[in-house]
């Protein structure tokens, strides 16, 4: 028996749940589906467990995009202030860390069931687990799956993209796309953990669970991070890390300032105009670093004699590494550890007000199967809802 409906949306993460509860609460009949036992898991598991639901500062700005523009109407029309109106409606206490991110105080349970009952007010048709066995294009979609046929005049895929598999990660959006002739731009795992080759590792394997305050960038973009860094046992990680990792190419070095805010050629002038001149530039460089990565870092990169008898050309060495630390990745950990995936559904090919394929008419893509990434800090769910209520709002 086929089922009719006025919307398909396949893959119940945020985007899709989000889509889904606005297109039911404007009269649509939707039929909401996904393949997983649990919904919503990469919401559960977000922010620690608190679910960092959005950044109070988005801006275009903080999206990576091979067409940078496209999100601007989206986050205009549906902003981080809109959201939290909707989390202080089901009175959901949050607070507020670093840099504009919204935490829950509680759980990210409490966004999982806040949009469910979004979902329900909508009378959304919520199945899972439910497998797709294949997409038809006529008039209109017919959908085959382990529950039967669904019929639809529009289909919305939000199935998201690789990273994190273990939430049931697929590569079912990008498939959909190249079903349609829709393109997809190249895919790599970002906000991502980064590793270090043997001799790197040799050299500062020691230092796991070293944590630092660093900017980080990248030798060929002018994006920098301020956040902290933190070696690990297969090479760095850390928000600064995660964040420039979306910039960072292969074979590129990562710099590290190890002195934020202060410049390097002052402080080591202001060193040797101590008295008495410290003996240990190790010592006096733990004031800014822990002492394992000062000790480590010094005994590879500093002259070997008292601070005191430093030529000039040594200064300044010293001091244009301790600005610009460079390490060279010798590749990411993969999807397993990626929080995103860069690269998507190319969006030229999509409107910008509905997220609907400018080739096809009724398919839409939204959230992260998109060719639209965020920073680190609750910009991938503010663009899932954005992208997720322009979706809705045109169905």
């Amino acid at each position: 028996m086929q089922q009719n409906f006025d919307a398909i949306i396949i893959g119940a993460g945020a985007a899709g749940l989000f889509c889904a509860a606005r297109a039911g609460q404007r009269g649509r009949r939707v039929a909401l589906i996904d393949h997983a036992e649990t919904i919503g898991e990469k919401i559960r598991i977000s922010g620690g467990g608190r679910c960092n639901f959005t950044n109070i500062g988005t801006s275009p700005a903080n999206f990576l995009s091979q067409n940078p523009h496209f999100c601007r109407s989206a986050l205009a029309r549906f902003t981080p202030q809109d959201f939290v109106r909707l989390v202080t409606k089901h009175r959901i206490s949050y607070h507020e860390k670093t840099l504009g991110q919204l935490f829950c105080d509680e759980s990210s349970q409490q966004i999982i069931d806040m949009l469910l009952d979004e979902c329900a007010k909508g009378r959304v048709t919520l199945m899972h687990p439910v497998t797709v066995q294949q997409i038809h294009h006529g008039d209109g979609f017919v959908v085959d799956t382990s529950r039967g046929t669904m019929n639809a005049a529009k289909l919305v895929i939000a199935t998201g993209g690789l990273s994190i598999p273990a939430t049931g990660a697929t590569a079912f959006g990008y498939e959909v796309a190249k079903q349609f002739g829709v393109p997809v731009t190249p895919l790599r795992a970002g906000l991502v953990p980064l590793a270090l080759d043997a001799p790197a590792m040799e050299r500062y394997g020691m230092l796991s669970g070293v944590a630092f305050d660093t900017v980080a960038r990248c030798d060929d973009s002018e994006a920098e991070f301020r956040e902290a860094a933190l070696m690990t046992h297969r090479g760095l990680s850390g928000p600064a890390v995660l964040q420039i990792s979306n910039y960072w190419q292969p074979g590129g070095d990562v710099l590290f300032d190890l002195l934020p805010g202060i410049d390097g050629v002052t402080w080591l002038n202001e060193l040797r105009a101590r008295r008495p001149v410290p003996t240990s530039f190790a010592k006096a460089l733990a004031e800014h670093v822990p002492q394992r990565l000062s000790d480590s870092w010094a005994a590879a990169h500093a002259p070997v004699k008292p601070l005191a008898e430093w030529t000039r050309t040594e200064l300044n060495h010293v001091a244009t590494l301790l600005k610009a630390w460079p390490l060279k990745p010798s590749g990411t950990l993969g999807y397993k550890k990626a929080e995103v995936t860069l690269g998507g559904v190319d969006t030229r090919a999509l409107s910008q007000q509905t997220m609907e394929a400018k080739a096809v008419a009724g398919l839409h893509f939204i959230g992260e199967v998109m060719d639209v990434t965020g920073w680190l800090g609750g910009y991938n769910f503010q663009w899932a809802w954005a992208s997720g209520a322009a979706c809705g709002d045109a169905l």
